[in-house]
């Protein structure tokens, strides 16, 4: 009789948790929910981060807030997320600088792959090298020529630290042996400003950000890291195509504290994924240059760590450990 009590109570108590878990994926969210985008406002992933929202926002009944935290190379924004309750309500839109940060920095307040839990990879980007209007070059053959007469005389533009541009244009003067100088700004928006204002002679960006200004004549491409060209901007030559093996690119995906119930990972992962599949939602992520991903929790955490792996060993050949 006392084991079939015993047998009987752990059964219970199963069901309990069970519906506990159910109830809570069926009510969330309770309040409104912050997705935090550690850069500032203007950029590829401030874009991505309002047009999600909106997407849940709508399939979930309830408000998801954009709020925009730059520092310390994304830093000072998903700290705030990590610190969070893990309940939902607190998300981030992390970029490349969540697995670059891991090896930039020599202590780093937490780990991206113990302390947030991935919810979807949301889009990749190809980089795209812009160069203000006033600037007397308009091939990468050019431009190239132009730094090596000019050593240190020419900036670039960054998002940070660590951040996709400044990599990428490590990345460029390993291949090219060019001597540029790093200018970090706080996000896509601001580098952006500061190189249509000749302030930075270059900035490596996602296509997100400047896809505008090249169309509108505010700034010059000058080549895309991709396999091929951007059907949006087919006059835009790839690096291989003029003349150099230089291909890379970010990506922009959607977290949430660790520990937080899979049941409501799983909620949003499913209406992340709904809200991508929406034609208008895709056609408006295609029509920045970025292609639309939405793969699954486990799927993205393979990523993350893949992508760690990655750039560990760029920075380590750059030489770009921080403090």
């Amino acid at each position: 009789m006392q084991r079939l009590l015993a047998i009987l109570l752990r059964a219970a108590c199963v069901l309990s948790i069970t519906s506990a878990v159910s109830a809570q994926a069926q009510t969330y969210p309770t309040r409104a929910v912050e997705i935090v985008v550690p850069f500032a406002a203007g950029g590829g992933t401030d874009l991505l981060a309002r047009l999600v929202g909106e997407g849940l926002s709508k399939r979930l009944g309830s408000s998801f807030v954009t709020l925009n935290r730059p520092g310390a190379n994304t830093n000072t924004g998903t700290l705030q997320v990590v610190k969070s309750a893990p309940d939902g309500h607190t998300l981030v839109m992390a970029s490349i600088g969540l697995a670059a940060n891991p090896s930039l920095y020599r202590k780093l307040p937490f780990d991206p792959l113990t302390d947030l839990a991935p919810i979807s990879l949301i889009a990749n980007s190809p980089t795209i090298l812009v160069v203000p209007t006033s600037l007397p070059v308009n091939s990468l053959a050019e431009l190239t020529a132009h730094l090596k007469t000019r050593p240190g005389a020419l900036n670039y533009a960054s998002y940070g630290a660590g951040s996709s541009p400044h990599l990428a244009a490590e990345l460029f003067r390993s291949l090219t042996g060019v001597d540029i100088v790093h200018v970090p700004y706080s996000g896509g928006g601001p580098a952006a400003v500061g190189l249509m204002g000749n302030n930075v002679q270059m900035l490596f960006a996602s296509v997100l950000p400047v896809l505008g200004l090249v169309r509108g004549g505010q700034v010059k491409a000058i080549a895309i890291a991709s396999d091929r060209r951007l059907p949006l901007l087919p006059d835009v030559p790839t690096f291989k195509e003029s003349g150099l093996d230089y291909r890379t690119g970010t990506w922009f995906g959607l977290l949430t504290p660790a520990r937080t119930p899979d049941s409501i990972v799983a909620t949003l992962h499913r209406h992340v994924a709904d809200t991508l599949r929406e034609p208008v939602v895709h056609s408006r992520v295609v029509e920045q240059g970025a292609e639309v991903v939405g793969n699954s929790p486990a799927e993205f955490r393979a990523f993350i760590k893949s992508e760690t792996e990655r750039l560990a060993a760029v920075i380590r050949n750059a030489k770009m450990q921080l403090d």
